[in-house]
């Protein structure tokens, strides 16, 4: 009150400004406000701009400093900088913006929501808003291109299948429960199947001559010529050499076909069968590549599909054409879990987390027990993705702050992209000598872990390659993994030469000891 009735006061109205209308200027614009001389202009107020720092204010042509102690008083308010400065009305004024150097320094605004952010990127947020849906943040670009290539592979499996038998689906000789192509098109196609890969004990050392069911077959009948094929007519791609009575497992050349770990991981047993694989990887598949990045992503998809295949390789029974990306998809759960156990007292609810990822593993598990459905290669694929998870993924959160590691930790999975670790692969690459310097003993002891595990992994890939090219040595108790004790079950899928009659020959589908279920329900892992 007192300074408004030190302004208003007569003595010290300007000549010049008698009977004009006063423009009401706040309080706090007293300390900018700079009264023109009418020597040089009709109007009192008119201002020359020049710009002094990041703000422009008024200075007038011809002052006196008699006018300048007069309208200016106060000595927080003779300075610009103060805290009434910044408060002009009518003023033209431009934001102070940050410099890139600055922005590091102070923290990202969009960290620090304290610190003023500049118009000009205010408004290129406005002209490029936050994408929506499947295409938001980093794009999961492996999740997407295999997806595409899955479901490509799978129309040219229903394709191939209306060429060779008349139906998309097959319907005969007995219907297809998963809903898609016969098995025999599949093995076709690339299916794991050991006959195909190796020398097969039962087959290549048969004592009778074996004919095997063509993959344009719809007959059950024995003797019709659809079920009168050799097994490189069944296999296709590269000739497999037809075994003949006589023959031994050493004899040479052997079935080799070894690209049958890997091609599977693109077949799909039906529609069922990729409906629910389709599902759980556009949805937990993609936000794991979100958090972890494509190329880490990459390895455990394929590594997992490819372990799984192998282990199923040398302990599910020898008859079985196994196909799908289920051990993929269980090597992802597997690093998911481990992502939830490394963060979880930052989780907003981890026991719900744990159950829902429990859960989907115990079904997929049950569903394994089925008869002709290949177990091992969900719990190959769920022992691979661990593995990799504990050498890809950061130390857990815990860890992390016993050993003062720098960066940030993979916290819950989440669609923005966190910051490049300085703790990572990137450091070492660019000092390998400082990256262990003034390391912690704990530091020391979980890198010991991931190297041994590592390590272990590889040993345990070799071993079983070897055992299924070289040895073929089963457990007597495995089989209890991938199948329940209870009618036969356990000897579906096992091949058992019967010879009835020394003078005749033996179709493919009497190797089974019982019936052709394997062939026809399970070609899905």
């Amino acid at each position: 009150m007192a300074t408004n009735a030190f302004y208003n006061s007569a003595p010290h109205k300007r000549p010049s400004e008698a009977g004009l209308p006063r423009l009401p200027i706040p309080l706090s614009s007293y300390s900018a406000y700079r009264p023109q001389s009418v020597s040089h202009s009709d109007s009192p107020f008119t201002p020359n701009f020049e710009k002094q720092g990041p703000f422009y204010r008024a200075q007038t042509q011809d002052s006196n400093d008699s006018e300048s102690q007069l309208f200016n008083f106060g000595n927080d308010r003779n300075n610009d900088s103060g805290r009434f400065a910044d408060n002009i009305p009518l003023q033209p004024q431009h934001e102070q913006t940050l410099s890139d150097e600055e922005l590091s320094k102070k923290g990202d605004p969009d960290l620090d929501k304290s610190l003023p952010i500049p118009v000009s990127q205010r408004r290129k947020r406005r002209r490029e808003p936050e994408k929506k849906g499947f295409f938001r943040g980093r794009v999961p670009w492996v999740v997407y291109i295999f997806t595409l290539v899955q479901l490509t592979v799978f129309i040219v499996e229903m394709v191939k299948n209306a060429i060779l038998t008349g139906t998309p689906i097959e319907i005969h000789p007995q219907v297809n429960p998963m809903l898609g192509p016969s098995i025999y098109v599949l093995i076709n196609m690339g299916a794991r199947y050991v006959p195909c890969m190796r020398s097969t004990d039962g087959i290549q050392n048969s004592p009778i001559a074996i004919t095997w069911p063509c993959p344009n077959t719809t007959s059950s009948d024995v003797t019709s010529p659809m079920n009168q094929c050799q097994l490189s007519d069944l296999c296709g791609f590269s000739p497999v050499p037809n075994p003949y009575v006589g023959d031994t497992l050493d004899t040479q050349p052997q079935p080799n076909q070894w690209f049958r770990f890997i091609v599977p991981i693109f077949l799909h047993a039906g529609i069922v069968h990729i409906a629910f694989n389709m599902l759980l990887q556009l949805t937990l598949g993609r936000e794991m590549e979100k958090e972890i990045g494509s190329l880490r992503f990459l390895l455990v998809y394929l590594s997992s599909g490819i372990f799984g295949f192998v282990m199923g390789g040398n302990f599910a029974p020898n008859g079985i054409a196994s196909t799908g990306c289920s051990g993929s998809l269980f090597g992802i759960i597997a690093v998911m879990l481990l992502d939830l156990l490394y963060t979880w007292k930052d989780r907003k609810s981890p026991g719900k987390e744990l159950a829902f990822i429990i859960l989907d593993i115990v079904i997929s598990f049950v569903l394994g027990l089925l008869p002709g459905l290949d177990n091992f290669s969900h719990i190959g694929g769920f022992l691979m993705g661990l593995v990799l998870g504990i050498c890809i993924l950061h130390s857990p959160n815990v860890l992390r702050e016993r050993v003062g590691s720098k960066g940030s930790a993979y916290g819950a999975v989440t669609t923005k992209r966190r910051k490049k670790s300085k703790d990572g692969m990137q450091s070492f690459v660019k000092d390998p000598v400082g990256f262990f310097k003034g390391r912690k003993p704990f530091w020391w002891a979980w890198w010991a872990v991931r190297v041994a595990a590592l390590v272990g992994v590889l040993v345990c890939f070799v071993v079983l390659l070897n055992n299924f090219y070289k040895y073929r040595t089963t457990c007597s108790w495995c089989k209890y993994l991938s199948c329940l004790p209870v009618n036969n079950w356990c000897d579906v899928g096992n091949i058992q030469v019967q010879n009835p009659n020394a003078n005749s020959t033996m179709n493919r589908r009497d190797l089974f000891g019982v019936v052709d279920v394997t062939l026809l329900q399970g070609p899905q892992s």
